[in-house]
């Protein structure tokens, strides 16, 4: 609503800022994934099993976690300029520290920081979202977000394989961390928290009359209907099976078994991601435009499981068959998209920031836990097999570890089946 005689700010001033917080959030993509490619040199350099690849990989979650919920409540409160700018500067700073880290403990310590960082990113794209853009694109907003993050992770596919050949795995990171830091530069110069500090109106609902900011209360009230609470939890698993196999344990998986080079591999995981952002954007315009959340997330959900368990348990695909398989997985768990929308329309309108930080919270504790757990079960499964140095893991160790995405996912069905529909309105 137009605040006085203000007009709402024009969409390609409101896209162009949103940008630069989707900018941070391609680059965490990058990050995020880009162990999956280095896997050989990480192996070899820190003297890592597969667990250790794992946690390794899974440093970036854990800090990433963590930052969602405080992140929310930051950005309802400091804005998202401040969190954009200084999780910019913090992530140069992670991927210098991993770029020319002497040993593990480094490395994790890198990982770590850079995780935290840019889990800022997410979050605050959505609040300046709901500041900024009409609430007929808020949804739009999440899944094109997921479209720019996914290009991140393409980029951490095949183009990072083939830069690491070139100049190795730490000139690559070393350069990421110098234009991170240009980012940070550019984010605080040109992002604003609200349209009315350009003279705009904002299209944000106006705070309840008298309502005085607390953390504990609006975290509660947050929490206060039974759907956020639900979809904390029901997500982690559409984004688990991408990001635990595309995001780390893929490329192995297809070297051994499917006879693949490791750069085909990547690519065939960058698929994976790549369907992922277009399921993504579909299943937000398809719900969208049917006026519901639920039953869309219900089907995308069943549909991804099917496809990962024939995925996972046949063993012997053609590579036809084997590309469909990846790319209609990713496809369909692209439906996770929609529990951003569902979440917001659940809880308070003035605590957008906080809900979206618990709903992105769920999303990620997917890949978090599933990726170290993955690597537990390979090296349980170990039978002492060696190539250049680095551990071979059966077919049947993958599948067991791959299988507790499926009893992950039983579970969200049952809890999906729980919530209420929103029919695309606003609580």
């Amino acid at each position: 609503m137009n605040q006085g005689n203000r007009h709402l700010p024009p969409l390609a001033l409101a896209w162009a800022i949103w940008g630069l917080g989707a900018t941070l959030y391609f680059i965490g993509f990058y990050q995020r994934v880009a162990p999956a490619v280095l896997t050989d040199e990480l192996t070899r350099e820190f003297a890592l099993t597969a667990v250790g690849l794992g946690h390794l990989s899974a440093f970036y979650f854990y800090s990433y976690v963590a930052m969602q919920i405080p992140t929310g409540i930051l950005a309802d409160r400091l804005g998202p300029r401040r969190l954009l700018t200084a999780g910019a500067a913090v992530a140069a700073l992670g991927t210098a520290l991993f770029a020319f880290a002497p040993n593990g403990i480094a490395a994790n310590a890198g990982r770590m920081l850079v995780g935290a960082s840019v889990g800022v990113a997410f979050v605050s794209m959505l609040k300046l979202a709901s500041v900024w853009l009409p609430a007929r694109h808020f949804a739009l907003s999440s899944a094109l977000a997921m479209a720019v993050g996914v290009s991140g992770a393409v980029f951490a596919g095949a183009p990072l394989r083939l830069m690491a050949d070139q100049f190795g795995w730490r000139g690559v990171m070393g350069f990421s961390a110098a234009l991170t830091a240009l980012l940070a530069l550019a984010t605080w110069a040109v992002v604003r928290d609200d349209p009315a500090m350009r003279g705009y109106a904002s299209h944000a609902p106006a705070a309840k009359a008298g309502h005085v900011p607390h953390v504990w209360a609006d975290l509660k009230a947050a929490l206060s209907d039974r759907n956020v609470v639900l979809l904390f939890f029901i997500p982690g698993t559409a984004s688990a099976i991408v990001l635990t196999f595309a995001g780390l344990w893929g490329v192995p998986f297809l070297t051994t078994h499917y006879a693949m080079t490791p750069a085909r591999a990547a690519s065939l995981c960058s698929l994976m991601m790549v369907a992922w952002a277009v399921g993504s954007i579909l299943f937000s315009a398809a719900s969208d435009r049917m006026g519901r959340r639920k039953p869309l997330f219900l089907g995308g959900l069943a549909l991804t499981l099917m496809f990962w368990s024939l995925l996972i348990f046949v063993r012997g695909h053609s590579p036809v068959t084997l590309l469909l398989l990846v790319t209609a997985t990713g496809f369909f768990a692209g439906c996770f998209i929609v529990s951003f929308a569902f979440a917001k329309e659940s809880g308070p309108a003035h605590l957008a920031g906080t809900v979206s930080g618990i709903a992105n919270m769920g999303v990620i504790q997917g890949p978090m836990f599933m990726q170290p757990a993955v690597g537990w079960f390979l090296d349980r499964q170990w039978d002492g097999s060696l190539v250049a140095g680095k551990r071979v893991f059966a077919f049947a160790a993958y599948q067991q570890g791959f299988s507790l995405m499926l009893v992950w996912g039983v579970i969200s069905l049952a809890l999906l089946a729980m919530t209420r529909e929103t029919y695309c309105r606003q609580r």
